[in-house]
C-alpha cells in the first residue's frame, strides 16, 4: 500500500509527475519511479517506505556533518531504503540501491519517543536519501519540534522548488553533499545525475528560506578531484551562501563497485583546500582525516583556533558566552553552544 504523497502532479491517461526530486519521473499507473519507493497507485503517488526505517543510529551532529549547528548535540537518525541516485562507490548501498520495500515499522510519533529515550537534542535524516521521503520526514519533523528537537537533512540536494518549498519551513539545518566538486561529466559518470544545476538551485533557495546550510564535497581520487571544479564551486558559495558557509572536503574511500581506487590522498586535499581558502570561504574543513589541522575550527580574524576538534570530538571550545574568539573577539558564526554535560567527554574549559 503506502502513504499518500504530496510531491506529485497527475497527468493524462493516469500518469503521475513525481515533483520530489529533479528527476522529475513521469510514472505510469502501477510502476514507481527512479527511487522504486513512490509508486503510482490509482492515479495517485503512495510512499512506500513511509514508517519504514531501514537503518536508525544515536550520532553526534558533526558526523552529519554539521560543524556550526548546536556542536556537541545528539542527534536520532533515520534511513530508509531507496535512492534518487545511483553512486558506485554508496558506503550505504544495502540500503540505498534496495529496490525490495523493507524496514522496520516506526511511525513519527515512535520515531520522536525514541529520540528523546536516548537523550537526542535531534532528529536527523541520513543514510539514503531524505528527498524521496519527504512526507514521512516532515511529519516526524512536526512531532519533533512539538516536544522541542531540532531538525535536519543530509542530502544530495537535487530538489526541484517544490520539495525545497514543502520542506524549508521545517528544517533547521541541512547538509548539502556533492560528490566531485558537483562536476558534471563525474555525476553522469558515477552517479547517473545530469549535473549540479538542481543543487546550486536548492542551496540558493534554503539559504533565502533562512535554513542553517552547510556544504560538503567528497573528493574521488582520480575521477573526482578536478580543482576548476571545486573552484567553480567554492566561488558559487562564497557568492550565494556567503563567505562564512561551513564547506567540509571529505576523504573518500573505496565501496560498493568502485573498491579499484585508494583513498584520497591527503595532499589532494589540502591542495582543494588552498583553493577554497583562496575563493574566499572562511571555514573550510577537511573531514574524515582525524587528527588533521584542517579539522579545527579557526578565527578569521586573528588565525587563532577557536574550536579544537578531533573527529566528531570537540576538545577544546575558545568562544565566549556569545562565542566570539577569545583571543581577539571576533563572532564565530556557531549556533548554539556545547551543553554542560559534554564538558566531562572531552571540552577542555578555559580557565
Amino acid at each position: 500500500m503506502g502513504h499518500a504523497a504530496t510531491l506529485y502532479t497527475r497527468l493524462d491517461s493516469g500518469k503521475v509527475r513525481c515533483t520530489a526530486c529533479a528527476r522529475y519521473c513521469v510514472v505510469p499507473e502501477g510502476s514507481h519511479g527512479f527511487c522504486y519507493v513512490r509508486k503510482n497507485s490509482g492515479g495517485q503517488l503512495d510512499l512506500l517506505t513511509y514508517g519504514l526505517a531501514a537503518a536508525v543510529q544515536v550520532d553526534p551532529v558533526e558526523k552529519k556533518p554539521l560543524s556550526h549547528f548546536r556542536p556537541g548535540s545528539r542527534v536520532f537518525s533515520i534511513g530508509t531504503v531507496g535512492c534518487n541516485w545511483r553512486c558506485l562507490y554508496c558506503q550505504n548501498a544495502e540500503i540505498s540501491q534496495e529496490h525490495e520495500i523493507r524496514g522496520e515499522p516506526l511511525s513519527p510519533s515512535a520515531a520522536v519517543r525514541q529520540a528523546l529515550a536516548l537523550g537526542c537534542d535531534g532528529v536527523t535524516f541520513t543514510y539514503n536519501e531524505p528527498t524521496i521521503f519527504a512526507e514521512y520526514a516532515v511529519d516526524v519533523i512536526q512531532e519533533a519540534h512539538a516536544r522541542g528537537l531540532f531538525a535536519n537533512f543530509v542530502t544530495n540536494g537535487y530538489m526541484t522548488p517544490e520539495a525545497v518549498a514543502f520542506l524549508a519551513p521545517h528544517l533547521d539545518a541541512i547538509s548539502v553533499d556533492f560528490k566531485g566538486s558537483g562536476e558534471e561529466r563525474f555525476m553522469r559518470k558515477y552517479i547517473t545525475a545530469k549535473g549540479p544545476a538542481p543543487i546550486l538551485s536548492t542551496l540558493s533557495a534554503l539559504s533565502r528560506a533562512g535554513v542553517h546550510v552547510e556544504v560538503t564535497d567528497l573528493i574521488v581520487p582520480e575521477v573526482g578531484d578536478d580543482p576548476t571544479a571545486l573552484r567553480d564551486l567554492a566561488r558559487f558559495v562564497v557568492a550565494e551562501l556567503g563567505p562564512s558557509t561551513p564547506f567540509h572536503l571529505l576523504r573518500w574511500h573505496p565501496d560498493y563497485k568502485m573498491r579499484d581506487l585508494p583513498l584520497t590522498p591527503i595532499r589532494t586535499l589540502e591542495r582543494l583546500h588552498a583553493i577554497a581558502k583562496e575563493e574566499g570561504l572562511e571555514y573550510a574543513y577537511l573531514g574524515n582525516v582525524w587528527g588533521h589541522r584542517l579539522e579545527h575550527t579557526y578565527c578569521p580574524g586573528c588565525g587563532a583556533i577557536a574550536v579544537n576538534r578531533y573527529g566528531f570530538l570537540i576538545r577544546e571550545w575558545r568562544l565566549d558566552d556569545d562565542n566570539r574568539c577569545l583571543a581577539c573577539g571576533h563572532p564565530i558564526p556557531i549556533v548554539g553552544r556545547p551543553p554542560s554535560d559534554y564538558l566531562p567527554q572531552g571540552i577542555l574549559p578555559i580557565l
